[in-house]
């Protein structure tokens, strides 16, 4: 049987056990060992998946993963996530359309704190959400904010899609992260300037806060939320600083924003036995599936290795099909958009990582670069119509008078916005590239 079409009864025997509801990683994993054992025999099949299992175990940078899913959740548990808000609240509400601006801030060191972009959901849509409708706001508009603000956490370090990517890739977890700091300050500007614009042409969508109820906050209670807003950026600087400035590994910075979100939540007086087991338990889950799902990634990988299926593969797209690399490079990006109307982002890599990320290096483009561009490629698909994460994400979270339809139409303006993004950091791999290229050329 032709490589190309066993490359083919792969893919489409994985994606029906996806259709049938399997779990991503079972469903992967299981396809991986099968071909393995067919291709190659009981002995080399066998190995294959074993000899993942080694290089996961061996993975050094993957003890990244459950020290800062662990900071997230302890910054989000014991409230210190509300604090913030209420800073922003506090000092931002005498902006027109301020308190949304405060919002995407909020979603900007939510993302800096957990790396997941459903933590930020969760919090915008509990804590900043009902305030918004409280005071006015135009509710299309906030539920499109919460949305887009909360996709920002797969792209802001310490993102935990990024430690996936790295490990499939090959690239070094640092510099993946580092790569995402511009452009993810960059989204978050442009949507800050869209709201200002928008709330400046018309009021009416982000009122400001009436006068009275900005005096009636004195000013001690207004330093008080400010030095309590600013802790997360401050937990964030002792975890980087050190690493930026190469005192210490990217692991040992990750174990060291652990202790000091677990410190600074003991020192409020809200580490209870209750938060402290809950994040623990959280941490566990969500380690154990990114664990699961890059093992069941790294088999499919080493199987396509094997079959030579990238370079048959390119040769069909440059030689036979006589496409540019750009070209080819867009159509990836396209698919992705495509895939995340039903699938989450590590489904949507772990499914195509061993066919994409190879091609990409063949065509001759960074992998670093390229790891930013699918991830903001993930954030618009995951808020894209008819069956985008987010969407399902704030219709369960929302309260009843955000209706789905409310929902669809909120995130067009930002998935403009989106894509406006995604095209600068195509046509400027440097926005992406400069700051890891700075840092790693000490």
């Amino acid at each position: 049987m032709p490589y190309e079409l066993i490359a083919i009864l792969m893919f489409s025997t994985m994606m029906v056990m996806l259709f049938t509801g399997q779990r991503v990683f079972g469903a992967i994993g299981f396809v991986a060992v099968i071909a393995a054992i067919l291709l190659w025999g009981d002995r080399g099949g066998y190995d294959i998946g074993f000899s993942a299992a080694i290089k996961l175990m061996r993975w050094y940078p993957l003890l990244t993963l459950p020290m800062f899913i662990f900071m997230g959740y302890v910054m989000s548990e014991s409230k210190i996530a509300d604090d913030l808000y209420k800073m922003f609240h506090v000092w931002m509400g005498g902006l027109s359309g301020g308190l949304a601006i405060g919002t995407i801030f909020l979603m900007v060191l939510i993302s800096a704190m957990n790396g997941l972009s459903v933590a930020g959901m969760a919090i915008g849509a509990t804590i900043a959400l009902p305030e918004l409708l409280k005071r006015g706001y135009d509710k299309t508009m906030v539920t499109g904010v919460i949305q887009a603000g909360s996709s920002l956490g797969i792209l802001v370090p310490p993102s935990v899609v990024l430690v996936l990517y790295a490990m499939i890739a090959r690239q070094p977890v640092g510099q993946l992260w580092l790569a995402g700091v511009l452009p993810g300050l960059m989204m978050a500007a442009l949507f800050v300037i869209y709201i200002a614009v928008r709330c400046k042409l018309n009021p009416a969508l982000g009122p400001v806060l009436p006068k009275e109820e900005r005096d009636a906050v004195p000013l001690g209670e207004k330093l008080r939320l400010l030095r309590a807003g600013l802790l997360p950026l401050a937990i964030f600087f002792i975890m980087m600083f050190p690493f930026v400035k190469g005192y210490t590994s990217l692991v040992e910075s990750s174990a060291i924003g652990a202790l000091a979100a677990f410190l600074a939540a003991v020192l409020k007086g809200r580490m209870t036995r209750t938060v402290f087991e809950t994040c623990i338990r959280q941490t566990l889950g969500i380690t154990c599936m990114f664990m699961w799902i890059i093992l069941a990634a790294l088999a499919f990988g080493a199987v396509f290795d094997g079959l030579g299926a990238v370079k048959a593969i390119e040769s069909l797209f440059t030689e036979r099909l006589g496409l540019n690399p750009w070209v080819i490079l867009i159509l990836m990006q396209l698919s992705f958009l495509v895939m995340g109307t039903f699938l989450d982002d590590t489904a949507m890599l772990v499914i195509v990582a061993p066919l994409y990320v190879p091609l990409v290096g063949e065509l001759g483009f960074n992998l670093i670069w390229y790891g930013v561009l699918y991830t903001i490629t993930c954030q618009i698909a995951y808020m894209t119509p008819p069956f985008g994460y987010n969407l399902f994400l704030m219709r369960a979270m929302a309260p009843p008078e955000i209706g789905l339809k409310d929902i669809y139409r909120s995130i067009i303006p930002f998935v403009g916005v989106m894509v406006v993004a995604l095209v600068i950091v195509m046509a400027f791999p440097q926005i992406a590239l400069w700051l890891p290229d700075l840092i790693y050329s000490r």
